[in-house]
């Protein structure tokens, strides 16, 4: 265990884009923080499962990709030089109000006034299709649950089963690269957004996607590792056979708070409960924003998240400062201070 414990006003536990952007509203306010993630970088899902993945729903940008908006967040905090704690996992988090301790899984101890959770979805992996070999083909990537490089893809037959916005925005980006593409689904109706399934009628009546419904996945086939079809089974049984190079399925991620959980703090559902107008938890001083976070009324967008790091922040403040009142200023007259 390292002697001296790191000294921050804000633990910012995830370095998501929530946690980037709680980050950068936390500095806007002179309150010192740390941001602390399991993984080697910052960034979150963002560049862990969908690098090159479109986003449109963030505000100003008509599409991003992940690794982008994370760059760009990154950007927006480096005036303030926010010190990170990388590679490390929380394990316990003891005290109270104004005056916790953080204890890593490394030994790393952290006093904070205050904790932010951007955990995300917290520990967190695929769902796998019950499909027998399936061990050998994820491991000559032939079955694959992310996309880290659409570029891997180009000229290959591709088929991604599953009727969510993964399965939807992935079949509409690599449409025109893919040599054929088809969509599975146990149902002929998917849950996307309204534009979303309009491209998608575009493209299947282009002729750039073929919809394979009512279907789901019965089998793979292949030597080696190497695919060469996936058959898919109807409502009834019959069964067919798409010749296929890779397999993407997008049934969700199956997710974990680990220590999270054991913390104190409510949970739902791989959720934590969180008052609305300040985000924070049923343990006074611990905030949670972003998915992890849950309150009547709650969009799972990255824009939601935004605001709920700035409520966070705004509330943390008279933690820090008990005896200081805050008289908010907006950017565009009070500008960046310096770090």
């Amino acid at each position: 265990m390292t002697d001296m414990p790191i000294e921050t006003d804000v633990a910012i536990i995830g370095a998501g884009p929530a946690g980037l952007f709680a980050a950068f509203q936390c500095a806007m306010l002179r309150l010192r923080c740390l941001l602390i993630d399991v993984l080697p970088e910052v960034g979150g899902q963002c560049v862990a499962l969908y690098p090159e993945k479109p986003i449109y729903d963030i505000p100003a940008c008509p599409a991003v990709e992940g690794a982008q908006l994370i760059a760009s967040l990154e950007k927006q905090i480096e005036p303030f030089a926010i010190p990170r704690l990388l590679k490390h996992r929380i394990e316990s988090l003891t005290g109270h109000r104004g005056d916790f301790t953080l204890g890593t899984d490394k030994g790393t101890q952290v006093k904070a006034k205050a904790v932010i959770i951007a955990a995300g979805a917290g520990a967190f992996g695929p769902n796998r299709p019950p499909l027998d070999g399936l061990d050998a083909f994820e491991g000559t990537g032939a079955v694959q649950y992310y996309v880290r490089r659409k570029a891997d893809f180009d000229g290959r037959r591709i088929v991604i089963a599953g009727g969510g916005d993964s399965a939807l925005d992935w079949a509409l980006a690599l449409k025109d690269s893919a040599e054929k593409l088809y969509l599975v689904h146990r149902r002929d109706r998917f849950r996307g957004a309204p534009e979303s399934l309009r491209l998608l009628d575009e493209a299947v009546a282009a002729g750039q996607i073929e919809k394979v419904v009512p279907y789901q996945l019965h089998a793979l086939h292949g030597q080696n590792g190497a695919l060469e079809a996936v058959e898919v089974a109807d409502l009834d049984g019959a069964t067919r056979k798409l010749e296929a190079d890779v397999l993407l399925p997008f049934f969700g991620l199956a997710t974990d708070l680990g220590p999270i959980a054991r913390w104190g703090v409510d949970t739902i559902r791989s959720t934590i409960p969180v008052v609305p107008s300040s985000c924070e938890t049923n343990m006074p001083g611990v905030f949670a924003i972003g998915d992890v976070a849950t309150y009547p009324g709650k969009l799972k967008l990255i824009l939601q998240g935004f605001s709920e790091g700035a409520m966070a922040a705004h509330a943390i403040y008279p933690i820090v400062n008990p005896d200081q009142a805050l008289h908010f200023e907006y950017s565009t007259s009070k500008g960046v201070p310096a770090a």
